[in-house]
């Protein structure tokens, strides 16, 4: 399975105020990394606030606001109401790599740009949250 990552919202509000990312339609580029990644609108499950079982089994996930509309959750800002559960929430986007990581990294070194080439994604993002956070 591809790997995807959550960026919240405020994180990437700052960002883009920095110039770290660059967003373009529904594409982010980490500008440092050269890195794209597809994104979509998502919300992370942090916890149930009501004392009510979960019975929707989505506390610590993310998933697309889609996904949670057509459950017929109404989502408002850090809240989202599913039935008889209330939830806090992050709101962000969820993003997919636009080519696998070796390409990219193939891509990177071919121009110069990596001086110490990155394992995985995770590496790759590591890198960038240490410079950015």
């Amino acid at each position: 399975m591809q790997n995807r990552i959550f960026f919240p919202q405020a994180a990437l509000d700052q960002w883009v105020v920095e110039g770290q990312v660059e967003l373009a339609g529904n594409q982010l580029t980490i500008i440092g990394e050269g890195r794209r990644y597809r994104i979509a609108e998502a919300v992370r499950v942090i916890r149930e606030v009501s004392g009510t079982p979960d019975q929707n089994d989505v506390l610590g996930k993310v998933k697309s606001r889609v996904f949670f509309e057509e459950l017929g959750a109404e989502i408002l800002e850090d809240s989202m109401i599913i039935g008889d559960n209330a939830y806090e929430v992050k709101t962000g986007w969820l993003g997919a790599p636009t080519v696998p990581l070796q390409d990219h990294v193939r891509e990177r070194q071919s121009s110069g740009q990596f001086t110490e080439e990155p394992k995985t994604d995770e590496d790759l993002l590591a890198r960038f949250l240490l410079k950015n956070l």
